[in-house]
């Protein structure tokens, strides 16, 4: 038997890259799936199509998780469709690497808003929703937590928040057999980076420094998020777990 087989789980975020990579496997692995979208309507279909003809179970539900009350409104989608909640994969984020100078606030409000914020009131709603037996919330957190990267001053932050959520939230969910854990990317290989000008500056920085001696793929991220959402990981929580090849 799949090891999510009777789940229901929220991707955040989930219309292509790492989050439409963690969709497509948690369904494989049996769980029924809300496939979060902001914006990307037709790529999220897409992905909820792919999952279907593998013979899983999903629908594309939109919400801007930045928004307090659309995040509750992605949980509660969720419970409406499905009947319940088990696992919430906080995965939406957005990133921005600009020098001190030219950051503003702007810049500062629309990284934290979504990549902490979104993340705080999505996790709020979520734990309201799980059931008497608790559940898992995956934070999909990154490698920049963790080093210095020059011009990346807001996204680091943003990410090393969410690891202090993880591991405080952790604490206060525990008793309620909820567990958080965050999931740290290294570069990794999707639509988004590949667009990015500065990717293949990052890859020739970071690849001689990986062990493993590549660039991440999404699925190198999805199957340690499949794991840690089932119940195999059930006496892991708080921790801030590195999937990066390596890379330190």
């Amino acid at each position: 038997m799949a090891k999510l087989t009777g789940k229901v789980a929220v991707v955040s975020g989930a219309s292509k890259g790492i989050g439409a990579a963690i969709a497509e496997e948690l369904a494989n692995e049996g769980a029924s799936v809300i496939v979060n979208y902001a914006t990307s309507s037709k790529q999220a279909e897409a992905v909820v199509d792919k999952i279907k003809a593998a013979g899983g179970t999903a629908k594309a539900v939109r919400a801007d998780v930045s928004k307090p009350g659309e995040a509750k409104q992605l949980i509660a989608a969720a419970v409406s469709e499905f009947g319940k909640l088990d696992i919430l994969v906080n995965n939406a984020g957005v990133y921005e690497f600009i020098s001190l100078s030219d950051v503003n606030e702007e810049h500062f409000d629309r990284i934290f808003g979504l990549n902490v914020k979104g993340l705080l009131f999505t996790t709020q709603a979520a734990a309201k929703a799980f059931g008497n037996s608790g559940g898992s919330v995956v934070n999909i957190s990154s490698m920049a937590s963790l080093t210095a990267i020059p011009t990346s001053s807001v996204y680091s932050a943003t990410k090393a928040a969410v690891d202090s959520f993880t591991r405080t939230l952790a604490a206060e969910l525990g008793p309620k057999q909820i567990r958080v854990n965050s999931v740290l990317p290294g570069p990794v290989e999707t639509e988004g980076t590949l667009a990015m000008p500065q990717f293949d500056q990052l890859s020739a920085v970071f690849v001689p420094q990986t062990p493993l001696g590549r660039i991440g793929q999404p699925g190198d991220i999805a199957t340690v998020v499949s794991f840690l959402a089932s119940d195999q990981a059930g006496w892991i929580t708080g921790q801030v777990i590195p999937v990066a090849g390596g890379l330190r």
